[in-house]
């Protein structure tokens, strides 16, 4: 299975700041002797044009020279930095690539899975970052996506439909801000209530959970929510959003998810593509445990289910 990582890029971040930086580099060491089935690759950096067709022109440029006003600045949560841009550009490719992947469109046969080591950052809207999210990486790759699928396909083919399903525990407003007029994607998100963003972004489809929110009432949450998700759409792809930040031992979760849980909702996110036959791009998302190494154990639970899901696709496609 191909992996897509970016951890090289490491912000320099003032002492102190609570941003987990060495949760990436920490994954794909585990990865490397734990799976090593798992494929990784450095991701690609994202282009101005991939970029824009997510944020505007202006937000990109500002970013890039580092012009943001301070307290948009503050409202990314990160200091500028040429690290800071790199590693942005890197985390959308690496969500591109595991979607070129997925898909098939790589030049290879379809993968049916494949992923990002980091990204997730939903925060991001066309013209502002928010809570560490620089640009949108799920949003660039489902635009991008669409324009390779229409490329290779004509009009001759409906276009390509996608899915965010997003299980980070906060809610995913950017994406949703995005994809508020699009017809041509679905965006969910399952997330905590009470939890940042205070002033949330309505989704196609919202789930609030209560503080506190154990395995068992997530579980049948996310069940209405895919019963519903397969009601209202049917997606050519899927973007799954794999949060870590609903375990009971995250700084910033406010749930009470046990490593069972989240590798039950990993399962059942996987099964539900699987099922339909949906190729599925991953990405990490949050993530920020009081020990880190449960963040990390967490993420690599994510993998293991992907792989077996993944070697369904491969028998499939043989």
């Amino acid at each position: 299975m191909q992996a897509f990582y970016a951890d090289q890029f490491v912000l320099p971040l003032p002492a102190g700041h609570r941003f987990p930086m060495a949760k990436y580099a920490r994954l794909r060491e585990r990865l490397q002797s734990a799976l090593p089935q798992v494929s990784m690759q450095g991701a690609p950096a994202a282009t101005d044009g991939e970029l824009a067709l997510a944020h505007t022109p202006g937000y990109i440029e500002a970013i890039k020279t580092g012009t943001l006003s301070a307290a948009a600045q503050r409202e990314i949560g990160f200091p500028w930095s040429d690290q800071m841009v790199e590693r942005s550009r890197r985390s959308v490719g690496a969500t591109v690539a595991a979607a070129r992947t997925a898909l098939g469109l790589s030049g290879t046969a379809i993968a049916g899975l494949a992923a990002n080591l980091a990204g997730g950052t939903h925060h991001a809207s066309a013209d502002q970052g928010g809570g560490f999210c620089v640009f949108n990486d799920a949003a660039v790759a489902a635009r991008l996506m669409q324009a390779e699928w229409a490329r290779l396909h004509g009009r001759q083919q409906p276009g390509l439909q996608v899915a965010v399903i997003d299980l980070d525990v906060h809610q995913g407003n950017g994406t949703a801000r995005i994809f508020k007029n699009d017809a041509s994607v679905f965006t969910l998100s399952l997330h905590g209530e009470k939890n940042f963003p205070f002033r949330k972004e309505p989704s196609d489809l919202d789930v609030d959970l209560p503080d506190g929110c154990g395995d068992s009432a997530y579980l049948a949450a996310l069940e209405l929510a895919l019963e519903e998700l397969d009601r209202r759409f049917a997606p050519g792809l899927v973007i799954y959003l794999a949060g870590a930040d609903p375990h009971e031992g995250d700084r910033l979760g406010r749930l009470a998810l046990s490593f069972d849980g989240l590798e039950a909702r990993d399962r059942r996110v996987f099964d539900w593509a699987w099922q339909r036959r949906i190729p599925l791009a991953f990405a990490m998302a949050g993530g920020y445990g009081v020990n880190m190494d449960d963040t990390v154990q967490v993420q690599l639970n994510t993998f293991a289910v992907a792989l077996g899901y993944w070697q369904r696709w491969q028998a499939a496609v043989v």
